[in-house]
């Protein structure tokens, strides 16, 4: 009998089993899309904007041939791409070829002639080619921009233009200008105090040395000279004998020092 009642539980659970439908599948997954990790292409100006930046690091390290490659290949990306034409005119000016690189910063101000740096470059560079009159106007307009950060800059080239071309008034004020900006402008403080010599006024000459010595306190052979001259004039021997010792200790073998030991100091 329990051989019999056995057999019928292996029996149910052996039907039951049977009856079970088979488990679906699940679907397999599908392969998502990968994302797409290529570079984005740079937009024009943003490839001429990096050529230039080599460029002009090229120029710095007087590699000037490598620098010119790299800004004609800025212009050709993007013909209106004004840094480069402004640093291509830099490049010229050093390779002294005058007619290009008048060309490339008159086709910068075509492209934007409220650009300031353009301006201050293109004043310098009509300003050492003995057109002070012309360049004091470019220097001007990069002045008049409001969000030009390096105003000073501009007026110490005014200022040293308007002195070439005899314009004193206009040259001290160009100076005190950019000192109000920056009253430790090197460049403002030693033209204004040339000015002054020039003018025949040695107190305010001293005076504007002073300040520029406390600017840069290693000055060149040249000025450590003028500030010698400066100081017998002022009948201060002990401030010419200052000058005096530091050309001998820097400059030992400089045309300056020479003229010192010999009284020259005119």
């Amino acid at each position: 009998m329990r051989a019999v009642l056995a057999l019928v539980v292996v029996a149910v659970f052996l039907a039951a089993c049977g009856s079970k439908e088979p488990k679906p599948q699940e679907p397999a997954p599908q392969p998502q899309p990968q994302a797409d990790t290529r570079p984005t292409p740079a937009s024009a100006v943003e490839r001429a904007r990096i050529h230039t930046e080599l460029g002009a690091n090229y120029y710095e390290i007087g590699k000037l041939g490598v620098a010119l490659q790299e800004l004609n290949e800025a212009i050709t990306i993007d013909p209106k791409y004004v840094p480069a034409y402004n640093t291509l005119a830099l490049v010229h000016m050093a390779l002294k070829e005058d007619d290009k690189a008048r060309k490339r910063f008159q086709e910068a101000l075509r492209l934007d002639s409220n650009d300031s740096d353009v301006n201050n470059n293109y004043g310098r560079f009509l300003c050492d080619r003995k057109q002070e009159k012309e360049a004091v106007k470019y220097f001007l307009a990069a002045i008049r921009n409001p969000l030009y950060n390096r105003v000073e800059d501009a007026y110490v080239n005014a200022g040293i233009c308007s002195r070439r071309a005899g314009d004193l008034a206009s040259a001290e004020d160009f100076f005190q200008r950019a000192l109000k900006l920056k009253p430790d402008d090197a460049r403002a403080l030693i033209n204004l105090s040339q000015l002054y010599y020039s003018k025949g006024d040695i107190a305010q000459a001293k005076t504007a040395l002073t300040r520029f010595m406390q600017v840069v306190p290693s000055p060149d052979a040249g000025t450590l000279l003028y500030g010698a001259r400066l100081s017998r004039l002022m009948g201060d021997r002990s401030a010419m004998a200052a000058y005096g010792a530091q050309l001998r200790n820097r400059f030992p073998e400089s045309a300056e020092t020479r003229a010192f030991d010999e009284g020259r100091l005119e």
